[in-house]
């Protein structure tokens, strides 16, 4: 057996193992350590950030649909505190929505901090829990959107849609008179 052969032959049994493992084609969801080996945790959502804000990232994820009536958890993730003094985070929510868990937190510097704050909505439509983070006097502001019901907000009608003479699309609204 020569060198060419048994590589060959490895390759092929590597080919496999990796057959069998992947026998029904479906991918097995990765969990978090502790959690239950059959619930997919769902991945958290980066929020958009500005060159001068905080310097905090900050991650969520709502888990679960609201209802009206029945609270909901948001889990929040701060990352890259520097300042040696830490960082704090204020929480709000828009009408529409009452926090149940405390609106202030402390970031410590150079560590990453999961918070889950509790929301209970009392009407159908879109609210925002806000999350105010300070760091050396710098701020970010991230508002989490909270859609309770099943119906999406949907914009009203905003004007005549008609083309120009180039062929540009123009919506055209009244003008308001100053009172």
């Amino acid at each position: 057996m020569n060198l060419r052969s048994s590589s060959m032959i490895a390759a092929a049994c590597l080919a496999l193992v990796a057959a069998s493992a992947c026998a029904d084609g479906a991918p097995t969801p990765r969990t978090a350590k502790g959690a239950a080996s059959s619930g997919y945790v769902l991945p958290m959502t980066a929020a958009a950030r500005k060159p001068n804000d905080s310097g905090v990232s900050i991650q969520y994820r709502v888990e679960g649909a609201a209802t009206v009536g029945r609270a909901i958890s948001v889990v929040l993730q701060f990352d890259g505190v520097s300042d040696p003094a830490g960082a704090t985070a204020r929480l709000t929510t828009d009408a529409g929505l009452t926090l149940t868990t405390s609106s202030n937190l402390t970031l410590p510097a150079g560590k990453s901090t999961t918070a889950t704050a509790t929301v209970t909505s009392d009407r159908e439509g879109l609210a925002y829990l806000n999350v105010f983070v300070t760091q050396n006097g710098a701020m970010s502001i991230v508002a989490i959107p909270i859609q309770t019901g099943a119906s999406a907000p949907a914009m009203k009608a905003a004007g005549e849609l008609k083309s120009s003479a180039e062929g540009e699309k123009i919506i055209s609204l009244p003008a308001k008179e100053p009172k």
